[in-house]
């Protein structure tokens, strides 16, 4: 028998990255304000708890810069890990397309196949 349960969307997402950071310790979180001891758990309270449950080495806080936090993402990526980039707000995708759409989307093709995201 199933039950069904009432979650916001938010909460949907914790416990959805917690259950795949429990089956893979190759997922780790990394953005900006996701794991400040005592924080908001991310621009809206996403992340919470997820600290204290995986550890600072699998839930990295990053300066503010989209840049860097996807490119760090991608470089995980390529070495076998996977990530899973916080931005905030969609509006910064935008920031870091280069990275989205330069290297992580080309990589495979540009290396002959020896490289994929």
């Amino acid at each position: 028998m199933t039950s069904n349960r009432r979650i916001g969307i938010g909460e949907a997402i914790r416990e959805a990255i917690a259950e795949e950071m429990q089956r893979d310790p190759n997922v780790f979180l990394i953005g900006e304000d996701i794991g400040i001891p005592g924080g908001f758990g991310g621009a809206f309270g996403v992340y919470l708890g997820l600290p204290e449950k995986f550890g600072h080495e699998r839930i990295i806080d990053t300066p503010i810069s989209e840049k860097a936090i996807m490119g760090t993402a991608v470089g995980a990526a390529l070495m076998g890990m996977r990530p899973i980039p916080d931005l905030q707000y969609s509006d910064f995708i935008f920031e870091c397309m280069d990275e989205v759409v330069n290297q992580a989307a080309k990589i495979r093709y540009m290396s002959g196949g020896k490289l994929k995201v």
